[in-house]
């Protein structure tokens, strides 16, 4: 094994918390399209990034895809950060043991009908960083253009991937990774003229751990190094729906079931505990909707079920856009919220009063 880079300590995240992963979520039917060809790099003028070294699919041994690549003819609008949870925090920082990871990540996905690796790129914790999916370098580089992955559900075609090797629900990434990770998001942005803003976690388009709670809480500091590597201005954090596990505690939990039993589920309760009647609530939501639950790790195999998590797929079913004073259990989430400090609006309530008041 190779020497243990240096690690940025931070304070670790306090309570329980169950260790997922970055559940991958296959093509939804509405994101298919016809695999095109690439275009060459766009003209337009975008602020400085470098490129990064880049180990590609032939460098690290890939397999060929057992699907087309599908690549869109436009830029995507959000950079992801995943965690792959398993098989843990290796203490091997080699580039040997990170095509290693590439290779069984790639074989992982194919076997899950990803047809490739679901994520463009991949992060190790020696700070090497690799093209997962096939054509994805290629496609950033020329900045016109988006390789359809396969690890958010829902939102592949707006959405470009780089799973970060390790489990961070507890633990900070090794100085390496998060300055490779620094320097690839900048890089991508820069290609894809994208703002920082739009620098986000897969929490925060599907009801998952993922990127582990401490990588998750470092993102706006991640929105801000790029920032500066960028050139451009700092931005806020933006407004994010919270993720509620089961046994979790509080008024937003509270909030929770009110809005559930607004939307029909008069079993359950208002105790501020996501029990087993809120996650049934949850998980018959999903089915309804047909939200794929998800379940750590797709980088390898299940290892912890992530049944019954409330997040940013399952509140935008259950946040109305209507006055309060209009549903008793709508009113009675917004004082709940209320009580706890939010600011609330007296007008209707749009998703994104929701979010903001719920945050």
């Amino acid at each position: 094994m190779t020497p243990q880079p240096g690690f940025n300590r931070r304070a670790l995240i306090r309570g329980g918390m169950a260790a997922t992963a970055a559940g991958a979520i296959g093509l939804g039917a509405a994101e298919s399209a016809s695999a095109r060809p690439f275009s060459a790099r766009s003209s337009k003028a975008r602020p400085a990034a470098a490129e990064p070294r880049v180990y590609t699919t032939a460098e690290w041994g890939a397999q060929a895809p057992t699907e087309d690549i599908v690549v869109l003819d436009r830029v995507p609008t959000y950079i992801v950060v995943h965690h792959t949870a398993d098989p843990g925090n290796s203490e091997d920082y080699s580039l040997e043991h990170a095509k290693e990871i590439a290779r069984s990540i790639q074989s992982a996905h194919i076997a899950r009908g990803f047809g490739d690796s679901g994520q463009q790129f991949t992060n190790s914790r020696g700070g090497y960083v690799l093209e997962g999916r096939h054509q994805s370098l290629g496609v950033v580089q020329g900045g016109t253009q988006h390789v359809q992955g396969a690890h958010v559900g829902d939102h592949n075609s707006e959405t470009i991937g780089i799973e970060n090797e390790g489990i961070y629900v507890d633990v900070d990434v090794p100085q390496a990774l998060w300055d490779s990770l620094v320097d690839l998001v900048a890089w991508i942005a820069t290609q894809y003229n994208r703002p920082v803003a739009d620098i986000m976690g897969h929490r925060d388009f599907n009801s998952t751990e993922c990127p582990g709670t401490v990588l998750y809480g470092r993102l706006q500091e991640l929105r801000d190094a790029v920032a500066g590597a960028m050139g451009v201005a700092k931005v806020s954090a933006p407004a994010v729906w919270p993720l509620l596990r089961p046994n979790a505690v509080g008024p937003q939990v509270r909030a929770a079931q009110h809005l559930l039993r607004a939307k029909g589920f008069s079993d359950v309760g208002t105790s501020g505990v996501l029990d087993a009647a809120t996650q049934r609530a949850v998980v018959k939501l999903t089915e309804t909707h047909r939200i794929e639950q998800h379940t750590c790790s797709a980088t390898y195999h299940s290892t912890v079920d992530e049944t019954g998590y409330l997040g940013s797929d399952i509140w935008p079913l259950i946040t109305p856009e209507v006055r309060p004073g209009e549903n008793e259990d709508v009113a009675a989430a917004v004082e709940t919220m209320r009580r706890a400090g939010a600011r609330t609006s007296a007008g209707a309530f749009t998703r994104s009063d929701w979010k903001r008041l719920l945050a």
